[in-house]
């Protein structure tokens, strides 16, 4: 009996040619996991983006009258309007106000729980809880807090003897303190986000290279400053950026707490834009006004990236 063997050249190519591990099987099945998304996110978002820039250059408006167009009359009266300045001042007076202590804040109650052992779960709880608590509670919560008359702040007040039982601070309703007043709701409001940004960005840090820093002698105060501060650096530069994103977009406490009173010393660039818009009817004009806030957004963005970026270079 002889038995046949097939040579290398009979030999089907699909048992001659070795697999090849680079080769990847293409699958559309991710993009159907994708797709809903895409989906609303076109819906509600870019469509809507696209629109709005369409309408800043027509009269468009809510009276139901068909959209003209009129060219770049609403940015020329954007850019001359000075009720729309005095509100973006008064943006950037909020967003220069809030940003420091949510910043500094922000690391002196990371360093705290970092360093806290039996209580940091606690504490951790405690800092972020209203970060989770709706604007409308945090805002009504905190209408009764700055009440002139049984308000909490000026009944502390007038215990420790700093405040006049007869001359109650009008915290919401006078132009000095308004502004004030939104800033440290804001501060107890959100310096949660920011506290956890930082506390995360602590526990990466190596024990060893605070150890190896001991064993030389350094002291917690220089090693705050030479270890702490400079490993902290790119999560700095990402609160800096979201907070300040964030304070330019500043209304929901500014409308629900002050209303942009009194005369209109806390009335913000989103609020003139809802003022133009939905009581003005003028959604062309409102649709300008927002885009020239969004441009200033992308500048503040982009000088900021930029600068964070020298450093660290």
């Amino acid at each position: 009996m002889t038995v046949q063997t097939e040579t290398p050249e009979q030999a089907s190519p699909a048992t001659s040619r070795p697999p090849n591990p680079t080769a990847k099987k293409k699958s559309w099945t991710g993009l159907w996991f994708v797709l809903p998304f895409a989906a609303f996110y076109a819906l509600f978002l870019v469509w809507p983006t696209f629109l709005g820039l369409y309408y800043s250059f027509t009269d468009k408006s809510l009276t139901g009258r068909p959209a003209s167009w009129v060219g770049l009359d609403n940015w020329r009266e954007a850019f001359g309007d000075e009720r729309a300045w005095a509100a973006l001042w008064n943006t950037a007076e909020f967003t220069i106000y809030s940003t420091p202590p949510l910043v500094v804040l922000a690391i002196v109650l990371a360093l705290l729980v970092n360093r806290a052992r039996r209580m940091g779960w606690f504490l951790r709880m405690a800092f972020f809880a209203p970060f989770v608590v709706p604007v409308s509670v945090v805002t009504m919560i905190w209408i009764w807090v700055y009440q002139p008359d049984g308000g909490l702040l000026n009944h502390y007040l007038q215990l420790l003897g700093i405040q006049d039982a007869t001359q109650p601070v009008l915290w919401l309703q006078n132009e000095d303190t308004a502004m004030w007043s939104v800033v440290m709701t804001t501060v107890w409001w959100t310096v949660g986000f920011n506290f956890l940004l930082y506390l995360a960005a602590l526990q990466t840090i190596s024990p060893d290279v605070y150890e190896a820093s001991s064993i030389d002698g350094a002291n917690w105060w220089q090693q705050l400053w030479g270890i702490t501060l400079p490993l902290l650096k790119r999560t700095t530069a990402l609160v800096i950026v979201l907070q300040l994103i964030a304070s330019l977009r500043i209304f929901d406490q500014m409308y629900l707490m002050t209303g942009g009173g009194p005369n209109r010393a806390t009335e913000v660039a989103i609020h003139y834009i809802y003022i133009a818009g939905f009581e003005g009817y003028r959604i062309g004009y409102a649709s300008a006004l927002s885009y020239v806030l969004f441009v200033l957004i992308l500048i503040v963005s982009i000088v900021q990236f930029r600068l964070f970026s020298r450093k660290e270079a």
